[in-house]
Order: C-alpha cells, then structure tokens, then sequence
C-alpha cells in the first residue's frame, strides 16, 4: 500500500507546472507535454471451481503505473513530428488474462515489476489545407496549437496507434480519462494492428470535407498474434477504412462511424487446431495449423451530446469467429452503450460520472476450442462445459482536484468472465490518479 501511496504522489507532483503549459490556440513551432496516470484495480472473491492457464483468479490486487512526455515539433508549414517516450511498470490482474472485455487498458500483455522504458510513439504528420475556412487547434498532446483547414488532407507515417485514428468517441475512449474497460475504449471485435503494448507502424490518409471524413490505413501486424514485435516490411498487414458524418441534433453535436478490417497474415481456423489435435492426440495448439488467410470485421460508432453536460454512446461490432483473433483480444461480436455527465448540476463542473453496458460474444467454433482446452489472447480456462456472453458493467466517477490533476474511482461488474458461465461474477474495483500538462 506505501508503494502504490507513493506512486500517486509522484504523479501529483509531477505535473505541479501544468498551468505554465495551459492549452491555448497560439501558433506552435515546438512543445512538450507529460502524463502520469497510475491505476490500482482489484477484484474480489467468485466463483471459481477451477482455473486454467488464462484464468482471472478471486481476491488480487495489482497496480499500474505509466509516465509518458509528449515531444512535438513543426519542420514546416503543416507538418508535425512527435515522439512519446514512456516508462512503464505494473501487472494487470492475473497478468492482463481472464476476462476478454479485460477490467484495465491501463494494464498492458507485458507486465514488469520494474520501471522500464518504451518509445510509444514516433510519427510524422503532414496536413495539406484545401481552401475555404479555417479553424482553430488547440495546443495538447500530440497535436500542436495554431489552426488549419476545414477541409483538408492528413497523412500520417510512423509508429503510433490504430485507435489514435480509427474508432475514436468523445466519451469513451481515453483509459486515462473516461473508462478502463479494454470493450469500452474501443469496439471489442476490432482486431486492431498492434503489438503487446498497443502501438503498430504504418501509414494512414485522412479527407476531410464539410461533414465528412474519410480514413484509410495500412499497418503491420506482431510477427505471432499477440506479439511483442511488429512485422517491418507488412509481410502481415492489416488495412482499416473508416468514414465519419458528423451532425447536429437539436442543435447538439453527434457524429457516426462505419469501419472496416482486414487482416492477411498467418492464422489458424479454430476447427482446423482442433482436427489436427484430435489426429494427433495433443493438447489444441493454433500454431500448427497456422497459414496465410485474411481476417475481416467491421463496426458501428456513434456518439450524440443531449444536453451542455450529458453525452450518449454506442458501438457495435463483429467479425470472423471462425478464425483466431490476432492482435487485440478474444470477442468476435460485441455491442455496447453508455452515457457521460458533467458535474454541473451539482456544482462541480469539471467532474464526470460515465456508465457503460457491453455484452461481448464468440463464435461455436471459438467456443468449441475454448471448451476443448484452447488459449487465447487473454481467456482460456481449460475447458468451457457452460458457455456464455460475457457481460460487463462499468461506472466512474472522476473528480478534477486542479487543472493538472484528477482521481477516478471505478467499479466495473464482470459476468461470465472468459465466457464462462460456472465462474464469476467478478466485482472489479480501481482508483486511478492521473495528471497531465
């Protein structure tokens, strides 16, 4: 408890300058920006007969902690290069397994009991106006202030993250901000390009016109799924294609999202692994059936602000439950809705309370190798005799305490944990301190 105690403080104190680098739409040839977010998440005793290799275990308590700086500078007119070293430290429960819709983003595949260094982040962006109005940036992480075009053209090179592009909502999408839950940030079948920690190199093109937007990207996939290293020439790739309508209700913003996937790489079919296991008497094995095949899924977006402080969320989401997912987690299908409200009304105007209800899913055949001992990206209990949707309930409260710094407490509610209807529920509880400048 000193140790998770004293981490809290230091991202306090870490961010005292904040208001020094106050976010303002000034032209920006150069800044630096930091974080530091630090999560404590538990769960409490369940049901649990028996466990297997990728078991979310009762009664643990683990802690995360990330500080990462954010350096930008313009080499020219339209152009941005950034990079976001970051240290890292901490265990997700069980090790980041367990549960598909997994309690914490803030917890990555590869934990450490030691601090350790990462560069999350190094890209170049290059934006090329097409005329007409202009708007106004304002200077935050990884993006410089100044303004720019309406309508325009964005082209972005370099390791960064699929989501920091595709699939994004103003109400949840941000494990820093709004909501922990891995289902929640983002459309849980998306099998997103990435490695352990959630980053990818590749390129992405962005149209902006009136309303419109238009997003297409090519990025490589780990070199195993759920690996620590990315392919380098996309001998296994991923492409994403995204449109985007933004509207007003009622005179209330709202926007939706159409996205598509497809993988091409070297994947497994769950009824291939099992065939070959049961021809050769071994325990069910992905790697040995293993070939070049495409992967695809798609989802559905949206977001609509009712009220000056109440905003509304939805996403769906599928894609092929016949085939291995590859670089994100362990849901073929997936459908979530939720809701964020400032804390206006009660005289706390920069607090928010958000709520959040998914129901993720996998195909037979994905159920069929679970129950047969199979493993996946986080779940696999050893067998799977009672399968059912996992559904996940999540709700937080994040208090401003400044301008710099803010305390979430999260409880998130976790039935049929791994799809498993004998184990569970599991009540997950967290408190996130996180501060950024």
């Amino acid at each position: 408890m000193i140790r998770i105690v004293s981490r809290a403080a230091l991202c306090g104190l870490f961010l005292v300058a904040r208001t020094a680098f106050a976010q303002d739409t000034q032209p920006q040839d150069f800044a630096i920006h930091g974080q530091a977010t630090l999560v404590a998440q538990g769960v409490g005793g369940f049901s649990s007969p028996y466990t297997g290799t990728n078991s979310l275990t009762p009664r643990q308590l683990k802690e995360t902690t990330d500080v990462t700086a954010f350096i930008g500078v313009r080499p020219w007119s339209g152009g941005e290069l950034w990079v976001n070293p970051e240290i890292d430290q901490g265990f997700g429960l069980s090790n980041t397994l367990g549960v598909a819709g997994f309690p914490s983003a803030e917890a990555y595949k590869v934990g450490k009991a030691e601090p350790y260094f990462r560069l999350q982040r190094a890209f170049f962006r290059q934006t090329f106006g097409l005329g007409g109005a202009r708007e106004s940036v304002a200077g935050v992480a990884n993006q410089l202030g100044g303004s720019r075009s309406v309508d325009r053209i964005v082209l972005t090179i370099g390791k960064f993250g699929v989501g920091d592009i595709f699939d994004t909502n103003p109400y949840a999408h941000d494990p820093r901000g709004d909501f922990l839950n891995w289902s929640a940030i983002d459309t849980g079948s998306f099998d997103y390009a990435a490695d352990a920690w959630g980053y990818t190199t590749g390129l992405a093109a962005e149209l902006y016109r009136g309303d419109w937007t238009w997003r297409a990207g090519l990025f490589n996939l780990s070199t195993v799924p759920n690996g620590e290293r990315l392919e380098h020439g996309f001998g296994q790739y991923q492409i994403d294609a995204e449109v985007e309508h933004r509207h007003q209700v009622a005179g209330r913003p709202g926007s939706v999202r159409v996205g598509l996937f497809r993988n091409r790489g070297n994947f497994s079919r769950f009824d291939e692994a099992l065939a070959y296991a049961a021809a050769s008497r071994s325990a069910v094995d992905p790697s040995f059936t293993r070939r070049r095949m495409t992967r695809m899924g798609g989802y559905m977006n949206m977001d609509q602000a009712l009220t000056d402080t109440l905003g509304l969320f939805a996403r769906i989401g599928v894609s092929d439950g016949s085939i291995e997912p590859y670089d994100f987690t362990d849901i073929d299908r997936t459908a979530q809705i939720g809701g964020s409200l400032g804390g206006k009304g009660w005289g706390r105007a920069q607090d928010r309370v958000g709520l959040a209800l998914i129901a993720n899913g996998i195909s037979a055949e994905h159920r069929r190798y679970l129950a047969a001992g199979g493993l996946g990206v986080l779940v696999g209990d050893g067998k799977l005799p009672n399968a059912g949707a996992e559904e996940i309930a999540e709700v937080y409260y994040d208090v401003s305490l400044s301008r710099a710094l803010a305390v979430t407490l999260d409880a998130q509610y976790v039935e049929n944990p791994g799809y498993n209807r004998d184990r569970g529920p599991a009540e997950v509880f967290a408190l996130r301190v996180h501060g950024a400048f």
